[in-house]
């Protein structure tokens, strides 16, 4: 048997089940972005994380692989347009999904305002030079290579540059129409869907270990252990990151806060992916600590102070993350290979290498922060960076891409939905209530001349099914049901979103509608009362209106005669 040669396929295969995770990171950050996000601009989103990487595809093989692998010069590695990679297919493809991921990461902080046209051409922009100069710098055997500069899979290489960039494109934008006040103060905008976001970040943390333990290139000659060790300290990291931030959270907002700790999976998994192959378990772990307690402070003093909106958090993940990541590195760097070397300043290894992982950092700062303000800047003074104010109110799916709406068709199912109660359980909670508790209500129909009256009533989604029963029984068969969202003068449940009280929720509610002639308006009411009565605030309200005439379509009969088939 041909060892070298089976060793050779392992790798290469190492390599491209790698390639392969990392692809599918596109998924997950168009989940994220998505949830976060809303359903205005759902389609948006989707075309952006879909055009980041069909762009950056042909880009970065045109132009941007041999600028960053095709030389060993200090700041650029060659010109090799059309590049085949010396025939290292392998090596190509690995690199051209990590150079997707980086750009990717601005579409987040630039959503619901952007001008798709404006964010394709800066996608090639960061595809053919940007990413590929800072990161030959760092893996393509350039000045900060040559320093000793570790970053392993990429916290400052890919995850950084895109926190950067991110940065720098939400503050030329400006913030969303709404986010912040007269009085400067941030306000809440909730993302659509903490269910999409919360798929995508499972998605994000699954392909992650393609990020970074096939980031060893190799499975032979001891990789195999390096790898494994990977696998383990990019999991504990982003584990107790999670659990950090949910602990902040709890503390400073009274509760677990969902959408951050989302958030602080992604900032631990980002923050150990420079060290990821020289820390101890030990070292990941408080690495994702400190990741916990970075997230959640820099995403507030981004949106808070700095007053720069960027709606999924990239600049505290990726951004600061990526660079607090690189420069723990310095500290707690304790293995070489599977040598332990002890580098780190934690460990007695001196100062040496955690100045160099700075020095690393600020310089990638410098370098993205000149370019995408370059970029930027001219793509506002030429074909718009924004979209305009009646288009972003709209959302961005009708007017950048002709789309009514991402969720064409789609209802959400109303029976028993947001109580936690099963149907049966939901109909025996409502019998459980006493009748007489009930207090009696006379419906006031003095002075009127109308034989037909409207009944609106607006309750939760979940006690849909007992009203419908409930109006069966008593013969109304007729009824148009809507779901809206809205709130009583109470403004709905206190509710913080990433640390800003959100300052009218929107709660899910049902609208039924109904016109009777024959069956008395009073015994509707009382009827629905009962169906509907818990005692506690939300049971709903019932509106009754006097109805001039009603009109069949299909024969033009008029009043009663019009209902018959309808009660």
């Amino acid at each position: 048997m041909d060892t070298t040669a089976l060793e050779l396929a392992l790798n290469t295969g190492w390599i491209l089940l790698g390639a392969a995770l990392v692809f599918f990171m596109q998924a997950g950050f168009a989940m994220v972005e998505t949830g976060f996000t809303r359903a205005k601009n759902a389609g948006n989103i989707i075309m952006k994380n879909l055009m980041d990487f069909s762009l950056g595809t042909p880009i970065f093989w045109i132009i941007g692989f041999g600028i960053m692998f095709g030389g060993t010069g200090k700041l650029i590695g060659g010109l090799d347009l059309f590049s085949t990679a010396g025939g290292d297919w392998a090596t190509m493809i690995f690199q051209t999904v990590f150079c997707a991921t980086a750009a990717t990461i601005v579409s987040g902080a630039m959503a619901e305002r952007t001008k798709f046209s404006a964010y394709c051409i800066y996608s090639m922009v960061i595809s053919a030079f940007i990413y590929p100069i800072s990161g030959h710098w760092i893996w393509g055997g350039g000045w900060l290579a040559q320093l000793g500069f570790h970053d392993f899979a990429g916290s400052t290489a890919v995850h950084m540059v895109g926190g950067v960039a991110a940065f720098i494109g939400a503050a030329i934008l400006g913030p969303r129409i709404g986010k912040y006040g007269k009085d400067g103060k941030a306000r809440a905008i909730p993302g659509h869907s903490l269910t999409l976001g919360a798929l995508g970040v499972f998605i994000l943390w699954f392909c992650w270990f393609g990020f970074n333990g096939c980031s060893t290139v190799a499975l032979t000659g001891g990789a195999d252990e390096t790898a494994a060790r990977v696998f383990v300290t990019t999991n504990l990291a982003a584990a107790v990151a999670t659990v950090t931030v949910m602990c902040i959270t709890w503390v400073r907002y009274k509760k677990p806060d969902v959408s951050m700790t989302l958030n602080g999976s992604l900032a631990g998994l980002v923050a150990i992916t420079a060290g990821c192959d020289v820390v101890t378990p030990m070292g990941a772990a408080l690495i994702g600590i400190i990741a916990g307690f970075v997230v959640v402070f820099g995403i507030e003093f981004i949106d808070q102070v700095v007053k720069v909106d960027d709606p999924v958090g990239a600049v505290g993940v990726h951004g600061l993350c990526g660079a607090t990541g690189t420069i723990l590195t310095g500290l707690f760097a304790y293995y070489t290979g599977n040598e332990v070397t002890k580098e780190g300043l934690f460990y007695g290894g001196g100062a040496h290498m955690l100045l160099i992982q700075i020095l690393g950092v600020v310089s990638v700062i410098a370098w993205v922060s000149v370019t995408m303000f370059i970029v930027f800047t001219i793509l506002k003074k030429t074909i718009g960076l924004r979209v305009s104010a009646a288009e972003e109110i709209m959302g961005l799916d009708k007017p950048e891409h002709g789309l009514t709406s991402a969720y064409a068709d789609f209802a959400p199912v109303v029976s028993v939905l947001g109580t936690g109660l099963g149907e049966a359980q939901a109909q025996e909670h409502v019998a459980a209530t006493p009748a007489e508790a009930i207090p009696v209500t006379k419906v006031s129909t003095e002075g009127s001349t109308a034989a037909m009256h409207k009944v609106v009533i607006l309750t939760r989604q979940s006690r849909f099914e007992a009203l419908k029963n409930a109006m069966n029984e008593i013969g109304v068969t007729g009824m148009t049901l809507t779901n809206v969202a809205g709130c009583g003068q109470q403004k709905g449940a206190a509710e913080y979103y990433r640390g800003v009280p959100v300052d009218v929720m929107l709660l899910p509610k049902i609208k039924l509608e109904i016109v009777v002639s024959a069956i008395p308006v009073e015994k509707v009411v009382e009827t629905a009362r009962k169906a509907l009565y818990t005692g506690h605030i939300g049971d709903g309200k019932i509106f009754v209106y006097d109805v001039a005439d009603v009109i069949k379509v299909r024969t033009g009969e008029h009043g009663f005669d019009a209902l018959q088939d309808e009660e």
